[in-house]
């Protein structure tokens, strides 16, 4: 296996292409897929040392690309970047195979220093503050949606909330604090 050859899976084709021109030219081998059948076409042929792994992929989910990455090789470095960050989902990349976990946007050199960060780091501050009401709601929206393997109907019902007010509200970006 090439020591630095990279797959970066996310919908967003002109995000994938700066990333990639950006990760080449700090010694990556950079391959694209945009959704999940075109990496598990990818990974038939190539073997990949990093992994760069949107959390959604349109309708798709980057936890199920994770879970797929990780059973190809387990030796693969597979980092989750996402502007939909939650605990709930950053405890089950983990749980998954992935060793690190960013929100977007992220730079380069994050992304680098990232994946060559193989401890965790006991000197982080945790948050002075605690997190806004909307958070918290978003928060849990996000476990309950696991626990349903991603079933928003199912979700919505579990909530006792319509499944078009659940999906506004999944649809949103999550509140920082």
């Amino acid at each position: 296996m090439t020591e630095r050859r990279l797959l970066i899976v996310d919908d967003d084709a002109a995000f994938c292409d700066v990333l990639a021109r950006t990760l080449k030219r700090r010694g990556f081998d950079t391959f694209i897929a945009l959704n999940i059948d075109a990496a598990r076409a990818l990974l038939l042929n190539n073997a990949f040392s990093h992994a760069i792994v949107d959390l959604r992929i349109g309708d798709e989910s980057g936890l199920e690309m994770t879970r797929i990455l990780h059973a190809a090789s387990q030796h693969t470095r597979i980092l989750i970047l996402t502007g939909y960050a939650s605990i709930a989902t950053a405890v089950e990349a983990i749980k998954l195979g992935a060793m690190h976990y960013l929100t977007k946007p992220a730079g380069a050199d994050e992304i680098v220093a990232a994946f060559s960060n193989d401890a965790g780091d006991a000197q982080v501050a945790p948050p002075t503050t605690s997190p806004s009401p909307k958070r918290l709601e978003w928060e849990y929206l996000q476990r309950v949606l696991l626990e349903n393997d991603g079933n928003v109907s199912a979700t919505a019902r579990q909530l006792g909330m319509h499944r078009r007010t659940l999906q506004r509200k999944l649809a949103k970006k999550p509140v920082r604090h």
